[in-house]
């Protein structure tokens, strides 16, 4: 080639160096960069049971939150009512009492007293919502008078109001309350089908004493309330049950008894009651029993109520004749005897009597045996701390076993009216009128002519005859303040003797008498 030819090569220039120089260098396009594209991860493995879509489902996460707040707050719940119970048995002390505990009703009574409530607090928390009545009722006017446009005497009704059933809250002293619940089961225990009671005192565990002051005050208000009374027990089934109002206290000088009798058993059952650790000391069974038998009238059921008033005792009966009395009853019976009380069984010769024939009601006789009766006298069932008294009629009825020491340990005849007894009942009566007794030697002198004292020395002819003191007694009650009245009936005194009517004649007509 003629011409040189110049040739031009452009060198690129690194990135760096135009970026440094960039006058310099005219900066070459850089390469576009591509995104780096993101990890790939590894494909769901599918659940077996499918869980997973039930966990993503909202409405099935939404139900296991509401289940857990659930079983949350039923478990708080539970804690509180633990802990709470557990708050209330350290803290509260709870007695319950059965009706059939003697206490019941003493306590009932001593709830029914008025207190003193004063004060903002005790006002609110002591109101008495739920109320029961006990209603007595006594006669304020002597019997027999009648005031007039009355029609009969004042009758005076004493309203005791007590707690009914429900929880109530008692103030027994400032800053001690305690909290009462009266509850009647749903069920009848009783022979009269009557629900069974109980009441429940809770209270403080730091005035847990205040126990013994509740119960202590109920018994003296509920002695208070008997005291110059006699109460009697009569048997009702499995249990005792007070028989009617309690009684007034008969004198021990209103029964009057041949001379020399009463003393003899007042004194010997004031002795046993002074040798119950003599008892103790000798291992020998404290308990004692009395017979006391006669012709009816004389006075023998009298003196023990005279005597239960004399030492402060009560009378439990027990009538062995009884449809449904069984030897196993009456030996639970006599271990469960009231306390203080004496143990009265009248007419035990005709209680033995068995009855074989069967009576149209399908009734086929007494079911208390002898041997059962012996047994709960004086057996292994038979209890101790016990004064018995046997009455009978017929003394030759009675088996031997029964009335041997140890069953009976003292036997005493109740025997028809003597002169002594008519003497001593004359000045009772008539005392306060008759003051130089010149009535009561005429009332004596027409009793003898009339041989009731059996018979009569000056005169043979006359019969032997007995009167009973009941029936010198319906005498002078017939004539209340007439002893001339009484001298005069004195002849009615005389026992009659009534014979079978005889059958009416054909075509007669019967008159009421």
């Amino acid at each position: 080639m003629s011409q040189n030819t110049q040739t031009t090569i452009s060198q690129p220039q690194h990135p760096l160096l135009t970026t440094l120089n960039p006058a310099s260098a005219t900066p070459l396009p850089t390469p576009a960069t591509s995104p780096t594209p993101p990890p790939q991860s590894a494909p769901p493995v599918p659940s077996i049971l499918g869980l997973d879509a039930l966990f993503n489902n909202p409405v099935f996460a939404g139900g296991i939150g509401l289940a857990g707040l659930g079983a949350a707050a039923a478990f708080g719940r539970r804690a509180l009512i633990s802990g709470a119970a557990l708050l209330r048995r350290q803290l509260l002390v709870n007695i319950e009492i059965s009706k059939r505990d003697p206490s019941y009703n003493w306590v009932l009574a001593w709830l029914a007293q008025p207190r003193d409530n004063s004060g903002f607090l005790a006002q609110r928390l002591t109101r008495l919502r739920n109320l029961s009545v006990a209603t007595s009722t006594r006669s304020l006017s002597p019997r027999g008078i009648e005031e007039a446009g009355t029609g009969g005497g004042k009758i005076h009704a004493d309203f005791r109001v007590q707690p009914g059933f429900g929880r109530h809250i008692v103030r027994h002293a400032p800053g001690v309350y305690i909290a009462v619940n009266r509850e009647k089961a749903g069920t009848a225990t009783t022979a009269t089908g009557e629900p069974h009671e109980t009441l429940t005192l809770t209270l403080l565990w730091a005035h847990r004493h205040v126990l013994a002051d509740v119960f202590t005050q109920a018994h003296a208000l509920a002695q208070s309330f008997q005291q110059g009374k006699t109460i009697v027990y009569t048997a009702r089934k499995m249990e005792w049950a007070v028989l009617g109002k309690p009684r007034l206290k008969r004198p021990l000088g209103s029964v009057i008894l041949d001379e020399g009798v009463k003393e003899r058993l007042v004194d010997d059952v004031r002795e046993f009651l002074r040798a119950q650790q003599w008892y103790t000391d000798r291992g020998v069974p404290y308990r004692r029993g009395y017979l006391l038998y006669g012709p009816p009238g004389t006075g023998k059921t009298s003196f023990i109520q005279a005597l239960a008033g004399e030492l402060d005792y009560n009378v439990a009966m027990i009538n062995l004749s009884e449809v449904g009395m069984t030897d196993d009853l009456l030996a639970q019976l006599l271990t469960q005897l009231p306390e203080k009380s004496i143990l009265l069984l009248e007419d035990v010769d005709a209680a033995l009597v068995n009855r074989r024939q069967r009576d149209p009601d399908g009734y086929s006789g007494r079911t208390v045996t002898a041997s059962g009766l012996l047994n709960a006298l004086d057996g292994l069932a038979a209890g101790e701390d016990r004064i018995a008294f046997l009455t009978t009629n017929h003394i030759d009825r009675l088996d031997p076993a029964l009335i041997r020491p140890g069953r009976v340990d003292m036997m005493v005849r109740i025997g028809e009216a003597t002169r002594y007894q008519a003497a001593q009942m004359w000045d009772r009566y008539y005392g306060d009128i008759d003051k130089d007794h010149s009535g009561r030697e005429r009332f004596l002198r027409r009793l003898d002519e009339l041989g009731l004292f059996g018979g009569n020395d000056q005169n043979p002819d006359v019969p032997k005859r007995h009167t009973s003191t009941a029936a010198i007694q319906g005498l002078f009650q017939f004539n209340k303040g007439d002893m001339e009245g009484a001298i005069k009936m004195a002849e009615g005194l005389i026992p009659r003797t009534f014979e079978p009517e005889q059958p009416a004649s054909e075509g007669t007509i019967k008159a009421p008498a």
